[in-house]
């Protein structure tokens, strides 16, 4: 079954990332942001060599996101930056495995991604397994 690993951010934990100073988090080196590069490739490279591997993307800073909605019945087009504390989706992975624990071992390796102390203090991650046709929505 496929699964979608949802990792998450916020624009200060992009700021950090990029060696901006952010109130009170910590500030990445470029040797953690390359740290955490590597470690990111070599999950990837060991999923991709099991066939697990179906999917995967880091997203852009939220500033350069856009949200359609509906506000009123009117739909409204805003533009980010989005306040520091919201979390938006950071990067995701589509994983063809055996199962959902499976699937929760691949997100438990994410949590060891590499970084300043207290970088992931509140770092959130989801599985969901996806859907091959309507009938398997559970709704």
């Amino acid at each position: 079954m496929k699964y979608l690993i949802l990792a998450y951010g916020s624009q200060r934990d992009y700021d950090a990332m990029s060696g901006r100073p952010t109130s009170g988090g910590p500030t990445w080196t470029p040797e953690e942001f390359e740290a955490m590069g590597a470690y990111m490739e070599k999950l990837n490279g060991d999923l991709a060599e099991s066939g697990e591997l179906v999917e995967t993307r880091g997203l852009t800073a939220p500033v350069h996101a856009r949200r359609v909605h509906q506000r009123d019945g009117e739909i409204v087009v805003t533009d980010g930056p989005y306040a520091e504390t919201q979390e938006v989706l950071a990067g995701y992975w589509v994983v063809d495995c055996d199962s959902y624990d499976r699937a929760t071992e691949i997100a438990q390796r994410l949590m060891h991604v590499p970084g300043p102390k207290d970088a992931y203090g509140d770092a959130v991650i989801d599985i969901r397994p996806i859907a091959e046709s309507r009938h398997e929505m559970d709704l």
